[in-house]
């Protein structure tokens, strides 16, 4: 059995930079603050562990709890919003791969993303992704990238006790699976590594990257 691992965002689905806008935005529109939005100058680079840094440096006068709630509000509106006019793309081949892999009894698949769950299924569902097959874990869960990805792995249980294998897209996905000790492969160029693809069109590149780790 293969465990294999996704973050979402500019992972699976063309989202990066409007997630990011709409975010801002809705800290903006809770808070009147305009944060810095280079997210990896954030010692936890997640939706909950942005606004723990924010309460700490700049907000003081709010509780996790209640900016949380507040900001999530907004930004689940604001990410309704622009979907209904934009609907997100996949990376491609993103979905063929996801349903290839789901679709095999030698693959155990699960989400682990940094971004809060209830905008990470809106996203997926945008761009075709049958979301009722996927086992997410998200900022929902823990607001450290590397215990959001313990407990994707914890939750599909025995399964998931083998090597692992870690699809991220940035330098915060790199970061976590040095961490962990966790096979990584990038998607994109946003960060350089040693495994790294365009996207998914090359599925027999991609599952390489897992099957060899597997046996190493």
């Amino acid at each position: 059995m293969h465990y294999v691992m996704f973050d979402i965002d500019g992972t699976l689905i063309e989202s990066y930079q409007f997630d990011s806008d709409c975010f801002v935005a809705a800290i903006k529109e809770v808070t009147g603050l305009s944060v810095n939005s280079n997210w990896e100058r954030y010692p936890h680079a997640t939706d909950r562990g942005i606004l723990m840094t924010l309460i700490e440096r700049q907000l003081p006068q709010y509780d996790l709890a209640s900016l949380e709630q507040q900001v999530k509000a907004v930004f689940i509106r604001n990410i309704k919003q622009h979907i209904s006019d934009n609907p997100v793309r996949e990376i491609a081949g993103a979905r063929k791969f996801m349903t290839q892999l789901l679709d095999s009894d030698l693959f155990t698949v699960s989400l682990a993303t940094g971004g809060w769950g209830e905008t990470a299924l809106l996203k997926l569902q945008s761009a075709g992704f049958d979301t009722s097959r996927l086992q997410l874990s998200s900022s929902n869960d823990h607001h450290a990238r590397t215990e959001i990805m313990k407990i994707a792995r914890r939750q599909v249980g025995e399964v998931g006790e083998g090597a692992l294998t870690y699809f991220g897209d940035a330098q915060w996905d790199v970061n976590a699976c040095l961490a962990l000790g966790v096979n990584l492969v990038i998607i994109g160029n946003r960060v350089e590594h040693h495994q790294q693809l365009p996207n998914y069109l090359d599925v027999d590149a991609a599952l390489r990257f897992v099957t060899e780790n597997e046996r190493s």
